[in-house]
This record gives structure tokens, sequence and C-alpha cells, in this order.
């Protein structure tokens, strides 16, 4: 199976994204990160979905599928040019004598201490999927007390822009 991201403009109601995750279900893929948000236009939302596909059929069927729906202005497939990014919020141990150490490790994946009490620390972070795995592999043998990461956002580069159909 290969993995595929689409980002989907929706109009901006509620149900929308019920429908559009039974759409995969039903099909029988499997949504690895879901992430929606506004828009520059109050009336629409934009969906990131990335998803396991078997084959360029499959994808094709499903795009096909979220076009029908009445609420999908307009989907596009993202690909390995876009910019990805997923964010991390991350609580580790960390006393006095520790907490240097966290913050160095931090510091070097561009992260920022968001809270800091006496015996914890907890961390925001930005960027690719491979970043923060390697951002929690560091901190892990500090202890990592919660852990919370969004799903995957993204937007194609440069000019092109992901313009919506007319329903």
């Amino acid at each position: 199976m290969n993995t595929h991201t689409l980002s989907i403009l929706v109009s901006n109601k509620p149900g929308v994204l019920t429908r559009i995750a039974a759409l995969f279900s039903r099909r029988g893929f499997n949504i690895q990160s879901l992430a929606v948000g506004p828009t520059e236009r109050d009336q629409v939302s934009r969906m990131t979905v990335v998803a396991q596909v078997e084959d360029d059929a499959a994808l094709e069927q499903i795009v096909k599928q979220l076009n029908k729906l009445i609420e999908v202005r307009k989907v596009l497939e993202l690909g390995p040019s876009a910019v990805l990014r997923e964010m991390m919020l991350v609580k580790v141990r960390a006393d006095v004598g520790t907490r240097s150490q966290v913050i160095d490790v931090v510091s070097l994946f561009r992260g920022k201490a968001v809270d800091v009490s006496a015996d914890t620390i907890t961390i925001e972070a930005t960027g690719s999927q491979e970043k923060l795995t390697a951002l929690l592999e560091m901190l892990t043998p500090h202890g990592v007390i919660e852990l919370v990461q969004s799903g995957q956002v993204a937007l194609g580069r440069g000019a092109k822009v992901l313009a919506e159909k007319s329903k």
C-alpha cells in the first residue's frame, strides 16, 4: 500500500467530516492522519487526509467519490514536494539537574519549552514526521510523561493554488 496526502476544500458545515471519513472506511482504507481547519474564507474548511491506498486506481476512485459529495469543493493530491508539517506537545521529566540537557536537545530541533514545573518540562515542536520522531527518540531517555501529536497539515509549494470548483 502507498501513502497519499489529499488536500480537500469542503463547505464548513456539520457532518462533512463524518461523510468523508465514512467514504474511506467503506472502501477499506485506513486514514493515518486527519487535520481539519479553517481557511482564508469563513465558509470553507481545509481537510488534510493522509491515507494508505492500494494503488493509483483505488486513489482515483476515492477522489471521484469525494468529488461527488455536495460539500466537497475541490480535491488535490499533494506530491512529495508539498510543505508538510505536524505539531507535537510532549511533557518530559526534567528536574534541576537534567533540565538544561532537555532544553539543549529541544533547541537542536528548533522546539521550545512552553511550560516548566519543578519536575517536568512541556515542549512544543513542529516539523516533518521524521523530525518529530527523531526528537522523541532523544527525549525518551529522560522519561516521556505525556504526548500529543497533531495530524499532518499540508500545502502545495509555490504559486499553485487549490482553487475550488463552483457548486
